[in-house]
């Protein structure tokens, strides 16, 4: 499907404007929306071509920045040692309560957008798959994929280094698709069993993947990259986007009576 990339909007948020960019099939209609949450560098060039390629398949992508606060609108922090060391520091710097507003704000947005049909989904990456699963929290999200969501474990999220993203999963009302790196230092065993049990605990609906691969397998830029891997992970993320967010899953009544 082909695409376009429109002009970025800016979002009034809490805590300042959050720069969002938007991806869209470029023939007429509406599509379920996507917000695309992006690791801690921002929205690179990686990030971009995720958007690209989940709008492609037929979605509306809206990519937030989310260290708005921070940094100039349009900052892209460099796959380097000082973009990691910046993007670390304000992982734990922005307030949690900050993440979660930007989060209904993109949201809001994508459900009243022309282009969009109401229905919602969310993706991230790294950090952002913490922020997909805390964004999960609301509502109107249908459906999320997080990939190798870091912190959800240790509750390393915000400042304070005490974010309640584990206590909050009974919010979760949508289907969740986690996906792991086996070899990924940032989310260990302990962690990933941690979080495994924390769902069944709370019955969330959701799929669980565990690839052999190292933390920003995903990443297309990289000695880490491993294009099989992203190919299935991608796969897997279009299908329960395209499962829950399109028209034809209407959820129904469960029978009465006897089975």
């Amino acid at each position: 499907m082909t695409l376009q990339e429109t002009a970025p909007v800016d979002l009034a948020t809490p805590s300042g404007t959050m720069r969002t960019y938007l991806f869209r099939p470029q023939a007429p209609g509406r599509y379920p929306g996507l917000v695309l949450y992006s690791e801690i560098f921002q929205v690179t060039a990686p990030i971009r071509r995720t958007a690209a390629l989940l709008a492609g398949h037929g979605f509306v992508v809206a990519v937030p920045e989310i260290y708005h606060e921070f940094e100039p609108a349009g900052t892209v922090l460099a796959y380097d040692q000082a973009g990691a060391d910046r993007g670390n520091a304000l992982k734990t710097t922005k307030e949690l309560a900050a993440y979660d507003a930007d989060a209904r704000a993109v949201l809001a947005f994508l459900k009243t957008s022309e282009h969009c049909t109401g229905k919602l989904g969310v993706l991230g990456i790294c950090i952002g798959g913490h922020l997909a699963f805390r964004a999960a929290m609301n509502s109107d999200v249908l459906a999320a994929t997080c990939c190798y969501a870091t912190d959800i474990h240790k509750r390393g999220l915000g400042a304070g280094l005490n974010d309640n993203s584990l206590d909050r999963i009974p919010e979760i009302k949508g289907e969740l698709l986690m996906i792991f790196g086996r070899q990924d230092p940032h989310v260990p065993l302990a962690g990933r069993v941690k979080i495994q049990a924390a769902l069944n605990a709370a019955g969330t609906n959701f799929t669980w993947h565990e690839f052999n691969g190292a933390h920003a397998f995903l990443r297309d830029e990289g000695y880490r990259y491993d294009p099989e891997l992203a190919l299935q992970s991608y796969g897997l993320a279009l299908n329960l986007f395209r499962r829950k967010l399109g028209e034809s899953d209407q959820r129904t009544a469960a029978p009465s009576g006897p089975a």
